[in-house]
């Protein structure tokens, strides 16, 4: 969560611990399922259906709302939707809207391209919106010392969200079709909607007139943060361009949908449960140069073997589903250890302005990337899709560790992982 720092001082006796961690758990649940079928199980599913490589790769589209949401974000914190539930209200609104958007896919099929853009387009404004409420809830009302624990939850809900938003939507459309399958998402994602009812509230937000409004400028003024903007910029600018077309390939490649669904699935889920821990015990004993470094030698690695398997180097299916499940691993540490390094970076004036700015830069870069994705893939190839991808992920991972070996040592201390 980006502004949990901001917050320290939160009152958590509004509620008790066990009874705020479930809610956040269905909080977390209720982005996850819609946001895992849009991105896990759509574009496998319309690839099928015969959608091609570059309309999928359109898809991205999707991605706008959440690099563009720190723009409504004030009005989320001011606004009330009613009169006794601020955040709760949100949720309650939002997520409500995001079942609509699920059922309002059942009459567009598999491929109306422009339908499903649009309705998830509109899904995703939702969700995002939605997240700015429940993060600035998690970051007000957990104490410090249940952060980290706040955070494993976040992971665990994501992880579960794939495995019902991703694997069981793969596995709901090849036994019972389009419709079934989106009705049956629809319903789960009833459930967490419940969570947003067992919130709690103590007071309403206040605004200081009198203080200075957080702005970008203020954060370009800060030459060492403009150091941390390029390796925002840079370090995944190599992953939309694979993560993108990974499902596209699998289906090219003979893997049957299920499998994919399965892959995904139990990748995600391993992923989210000991990613971050992974993450967090790297920062501690290597610091953040060398962790992201790391991280990134080994993506390169993961779409090495991409390159080799579509460039018939390599044959059969296992490898390619190693590097899937382990590359799914490595992006959940990695996100990690740059959202501890953005914490570390934010200044004390405008922490919530600096963290969303270099998130939503380094949210940019990997969406250019899965813009051009498929359209790469259809002019020259997964070859030569695959190759570009591993050479800028090594590039990438050089000049990270470059640029935070001449960085101050308090810009690259690890934080608490967001």
């Amino acid at each position: 969560m980006s502004t949990a720092e901001l917050h320290a001082s939160a009152p958590v006796a509004v509620m008790g611990r066990k009874r705020l961690f479930v809610v956040l758990g269905g909080l977390y649940l209720a982005q996850a399922i819609p946001s895992y079928l849009f991105a896990a199980a759509l574009p496998p599913i319309m690839r099928e259906a015969g959608v091609s490589r570059s309309e999928i790769g359109y898809l991205s589209l999707w991605f706008l709302p959440l690099l563009l949401k720190f723009f409504w974000a004030p009005i989320v914190d001011r606004i009330r939707p009613f009169a006794r539930a601020h955040r709760a209200g949100w949720v309650i609104v939002t997520q409500a809207g995001v079942i609509i958007s699920l059922l309002c896919l059942i009459p567009l099929g598999a491929t109306n391209i422009w339908g499903i853009i649009t309705v998830g387009l509109f899904g995703s404004l939702l969700i995002s919106t939605q997240d700015i409420a429940t993060d600035g809830y998690a970051a007000k009302y957990l104490a410090p010392e249940d952060r980290a624990i706040g955070n494993a939850i976040q992971g665990g809900s994501v992880a579960f969200g794939v495995v019902i938003g991703g694997t069981l939507g793969l596995v709901l459309y090849a036994q019972i079709g389009w419709t079934g399958m989106l009705l049956t998402i629809a319903g789960f994602s009833l459930i967490p909607l419940f969570a947003a009812f067992a919130m709690r509230e103590d007071e309403a937000d206040q605004v200081d007139p009198a203080k200075p409004r957080p702005s970008v400028m203020a954060f370009l003024r800060r030459r060492e943060v403009r150091n941390i903007l390029w390796i925002a910029l840079i370090y995944r600018m190599s992953e939309g361009l694979v993560k993108a077309m990974e499902g596209s390939y699998l289906v090219d490649a003979g893997v049957p949908l299920k499998q994919i669904g399965y892959l995904s699935g139990g990748a995600a889920t391993t992923a989210g449960l000991a990613g971050a821990a992974g993450a967090a015990w790297l920062l501690q004993r290597c610091g953040t140069g060398w962790t992201l470094g790391l991280l990134g030698i080994l993506r390169t690695i993961c779409f090495a073997l991409f390159t080799a398997h579509a460039l018939g180097v390599i044959s059969g299916f296992w490898p390619i589903f190693g590097a899937a499940g382990f590359q799914t691993l490595i992006r959940y540490m990695e996100i990690v250890a740059l959202y501890s390094l953005f914490m570390a970076a934010a200044s004390k004036d405008q922490p919530g302005t600096d963290f969303t700015i270099l998130a939503c830069a380094q949210l940019i870069i990997y969406f250019i990337g899965s813009m051009l994705s498929g359209r790469i893939a259809d002019l020259l190839g997964y070859g030569t899709l695959f190759s570009v991808a591993t050479v800028l992920s090594l590039i990438a991972a050089i000049a990270t560790m470059r640029i935070l070996a001449a960085q101050p040592p308090a810009s690259s201390t690890p934080a608490q992982p967001a």
